[in-house]
């Protein structure tokens, strides 16, 4: 890791963690309904006193959201959810209190966006060719200055009228194996840890059950996580079911003893993964971690003043 971007660098005040902690949400500068200000803004009025704004592949809503938090009072961790291939599977790796002009980051943010801006191209000249004419332009509006997602296409289609909501959008249109599901080459998994911790921030494997893995695939996964220098694992992302809860914390002590080696054990992270008010199971402050885990906050705790 670059000794100028070293985890731990910014503590966190008591204050921080006096209230609801979320480090998982998306605004505008993705695929999320509210712009950073108003995402802040919810966030306080939930009781939120540490967030983390995580969109995907891109930083660009930090500036905006840090000065609102300010404005509010609450305390913002810089943060970026980077999409990443673990072989042949896609996977998400969250990372937390980065630094967003470190160059290894600016890189990764360079690259995906070109491969996002090449996959909503094919995704268009999909759906043009059967009959969604404007599909890109639409989403390109949709968008504004955040990075196109299938959540744009999937709006559009809503609001030109194709279907009667997203969810059937992904479900005919835009989810795995149908015509809008374009296949690209992210970066893997173990390159996007290293740019995350080469930026001073902690690398976190996001809602790990979301997968559709196997228990067994699963387990591989968190131990690759682990030997590739992860921090921390998402243990609640949303409101889960606390079977899943357990589940995850089982695997989670099965990795700890043979792959935590001299790094120490995997920490615990959690997240709503925010993107629009009408979602009352991903509601910005919703979750909580279960008690008797590390909390990943204590990265940037004094020794002194660890809170779980």
């Amino acid at each position: 890791m670059d000794p100028e971007h070293s985890l731990g660098r910014p503590l966190l005040t008591e204050q921080a963690l006096t209230g609801q902690i979320d480090l998982h949400c998306h605004s505008t500068a993705s695929d999320g309904i509210l712009s950073p200000t108003a995402l802040v803004s919810r966030a306080k009025s939930a009781g939120v006193t540490l967030l983390a704004l995580t969109d995907h592949d891109t930083v660009a809503g930090i500036d905006e959201a840090e000065a609102e938090a300010r404005a509010q009072g609450l305390t913002l961790l810089p943060g970026i959810e980077l999409t990443a291939l673990w072989g042949r599977r896609v996977v998400h790796i969250v990372g937390l209190n980065v630094d967003r002009r470190a160059t290894a980051l600016v890189q990764a943010i360079r690259l995906r966006d070109q491969l996002r801006r090449e996959r909503a191209q094919q995704i268009a000249e999909r759906l043009e060719k059967r009959g969604f004419a404007g599909a890109l332009a639409g989403a390109r509006a949709l968008a504004g200055e955040g990075v196109i997602g299938r959540p744009h296409f999937a709006r559009w289609m809503v609001e030109a009228g194709y279907v009667s909501d997203s969810g059937k959008a992904f479900k005919r249109y835009l989810g795995a194996g149908k015509i809008g599901d374009v296949a690209v080459p992210w970066p893997d998994m173990v390159e996007t840890i290293s740019a995350i911790r080469s930026a001073g921030g902690a690398a976190v494997l996001a809602h790990p059950l979301k997968y559709g893995l196997t228990r067994t695939k699963l387990r591989a996964l968190l131990v690759d996580f682990c030997a590739a220098a992860g921090d921390a694992v998402e243990v609640v992302c949303g409101q889960q079911n606390p079977v899943q809860t357990r589940e995850i914390l089982s695997l989670l002590d099965q990795v700890r003893a043979p792959a935590a080696g001299p790094r120490g054990p995997l920490l615990a992270s959690l997240g709503s993964d925010f993107h629009q008010p009408d979602q009352p199971w991903r509601a910005l402050g919703c979750v909580r971690l279960p008690a008797g885990v590390e909390p990943v906050w204590n990265l940037w705790q004094t020794d002194a003043n660890q809170i779980q």
